[in-house]
This record gives C-alpha cells, structure tokens and sequence, in this order.
C-alpha cells in the first residue's frame, strides 16, 4: 500500500507501527455519539468518565483506577446528569434498548453491508450519518470501509496531496483506492498522523 502512495509512505515513515484504535462495542460508540454531539471532545470524554465513574464501575488496571460505561440496565435507570441537555436522556435510553434488544450486537453490524448497517444504526435518535459511520466501521472493527461522512479525512487529503480544493466523494474513493485493504486505518492514520506532518510542514 505505502510502495503506491508516497504520501501513506510518509505517514507510516513518520509512525511506524500505528494502529487505530476501536470501540470496544457498537453499544458504547452509540453513548459516545450521543454525549460528544456538540461539544468539543475533550469535554465529551470528560463528561464520559463523570458518567462512566457516578454509573458504571471503576476498577484498578495497571495500578490506575479506570471507569467504564454503565452498562445498558444502568443506563435506562438515567434520569437527568449535570451537563447533559435533558433531550439527551431519552437518546441514551433509546440506546440502551436497542443494546439489550440486540440491534447494537457487533456480529449483527458486521454481517451486514455498511452501508445498510450503517442506515439501520440511524433508525436510533440522534444518530445521523456522520455517527453511523463511526459506530458501523470504529466499533465493529471493519479495516477496509471508506467513510465520506468525516470532514477531517478531507481536509487531511486536501493538504497532504497537494490538492487546492476540498476533495468531493467521486474524488476521495479514486484517491482512496490505493489504501485497499486498509481504507479505514489509512484514512484514520492520514487524520491522526498526518496532522502533524501539516503542521511541520507550516513551521
């Protein structure tokens, strides 16, 4: 793949070894979606952990206490949380049934083509096609799905290949057909790693 494009050869020179990272369920990606709709990410992870710490459990891993999401059954017992807009409860609860009712089940995602997986996550309140995307291809750990639905691969695209206009869909998949197989973590990668090849670049 990087012996076809010389600008992932770049990107892997500049951190070899570099894997994106998932969710661990289609379940979580869903709460995720739902509390960073809006708000920058550092406070959407924040407001996770104050969630996950009051609602889940915490444990010890590696001589550091973490916390992890409440589970679905928590979750519906939700009736209001300091930061989270009241419209976001009901959200939250749609998801947690739709956990415990199986819709969520990372094998059942996974068998179906994204795009249709994709469209049945947005039957879920508050999930469009920017969140489907991440839920579908983040959480069910799919490596060779492009998404057209996250602006930052774009911008990415743009400054990396040179290119003086915002790559459209038509123009991103030509482009994107020298990541095969690995669309999806070249395209992360092209996002996390080469932010800061730009940013050398501008120095």
């Amino acid at each position: 793949m990087c012996a076809t494009d010389p600008v992932l050869a770049r990107v892997h020179a500049a951190s070899p070894g570099f894997r994106p990272s998932n969710f661990y369920s289609p379940y979580e990606a869903a709460v995720w979606a739902v509390l960073s709709a809006r708000r920058a990410r550092r406070q959407g992870i924040a407001l996770r952990r104050r969630l996950s710490e009051q609602h889940g459990a915490v444990f010890e891993l590696a001589g550091r206490d973490e916390a992890a999401l409440p589970l679905p059954e928590q979750l519906l017992a939700l009736t209001a949380f300091p930061g989270l807009p009241a419209d976001r409860i009901p959200r939250l609860h749609a998801i947690a049934r739709a956990a415990l009712d199986g819709q969520l089940d990372a094998r059942r995602l996974a068998a179906m083509p994204p795009e249709e997986a994709m469209l049945d996550v947005q039957r879920l309140p508050g999930i469009g096609p920017f969140y489907s995307a991440l839920i579908v291809i983040r959480a069910c750990g799919l490596t060779d799905v492009l998404s057209t639905q996250e602006d930052h691969t774009r911008a990415a695209v743009q400054a990396l290949y040179g290119l003086d206009h915002t790559p459209g869909d038509d123009e991103l998949r030509r482009i994107a057909e020298a990541w095969r197989p690995f669309r999806t973590w070249a395209a992360v990668a092209l996002r996390a790693v080469g932010s800061r090849l730009i940013d050398e670049s501008a120095a």
